[in-house]
């Protein structure tokens, strides 16, 4: 580790007042979500503090706890700070947990087995949509637009908007504005405007499009997939270039997601059945082993 780091964990390592209880854990999580959404790049401290609202020195201190728990590293050439190795062990024994990824990969694989294209399943994160896997398709040329891991506010990209058009209207419009700023700044072909239309679209045609705004000659489809209490749960979605996206394709694709997303969606029942079952047999063997 860096020596300058190693100075000032040991010597901005004493708690103070405003950071004791909840009301720590609540902003130590606050800044860890922030710097998770670009731990590739990684977050300057002036940015990371800029967006949480807290000061310079509460912002530090909370970093440095995160640093010691190994959730956050600071690269010690560009200063900026990233998610640690510790999540990414959190974030395989939750994946072992949870599995949704493993419940879509079975629709990822016949989606690029059959459109020959690659096929994407992405998450919703708060206001952000991740991409979670990226399963490759056979045909020679291909776009790289997205990536497994990358994040972008919610109605970016084809998944990201299929998923923003599940929510009600008050939702995806509070979205919206809770990303405007960072629409403006990384994203001037989305305004707010804009992803409303992109969103009545998305509801007419059964399908999100994204005609090669990130990329101009990646274009993307995307339907998104529910949990059964109607929540969103996800996307999957398809990018080819330009000249594969023709619109009879694109209505092809189309009802191919859609089939795949309800196959999806009853995985997920069957996973959620099979779970609240097993509390049931265990109070049964517990009865029944009972004087």
């Amino acid at each position: 580790m860096d020596p300058n780091v190693i100075e000032e964990m040991q010597s901005e390592s004493m708690p103070t007042p405003d950071l004791s209880g909840s009301q720590s854990v609540d902003r130590a999580l606050r800044l860890l979500a922030l710097v998770g959404r670009e731990s590739a790049s990684g977050l300057p401290l002036s940015e990371i503090v800029g967006e949480s609202g807290l000061n310079k020195p509460t912002v530090r201190r909370l970093l440095l706890a995160l640093m010691r728990a190994g959730l956050v590293e600071q690269d010690a050439r560009t200063r900026r700070y990233h998610l640690g190795e510790e999540t990414f062990v959190l974030g395989l024994l939750c994946g072992q947990r949870h599995g949704l990824l493993d419940l879509a990969m079975p629709s990822l694989r016949a989606l690029s087995d059959t459109t020959q294209d690659t096929s994407f399943f992405s998450i919703r994160r708060d206001r952000f949509a991740i991409c979670l896997h990226r399963e490759e398709g056979t045909w020679p040329v291909r776009t790289h637009a997205l990536q497994a891991g990358d994040q972008h506010p919610l109605g970016v990209g084809a998944g990201s908007l299929a998923m923003l058009a599940l929510m009600p209207d008050a939702e995806s419009t509070a979205m919206i504005e809770a990303n405007r700023a960072v629409l403006a700044a990384r994203y001037p072909a989305y305004s707010p405007a804009q992803l409303i239309t992109d969103i009545a679209l998305a509801r007419q045609q059964g399908f999100a499009l994204n005609p090669g705004r990130i990329v101009t000659n990646s274009w993307g489809i995307g339907v998104g997939v529910r949990y059964p209490d109607g929540r969103v749960a996800g996307a999957l979605s398809i990018a080819a270039i330009d000249s594969r996206m023709q619109p009879q394709r694109q209505d092809e694709l189309g009802a191919l997601l859609r089939h795949e997303a309800r196959q999806v969606e009853t995985r997920i029942v069957d996973m959620l059945g099979r779970r609240q079952a097993k509390p049931a047999t265990a109070e049964i063997r517990i009865v029944e082993t009972t004087p």
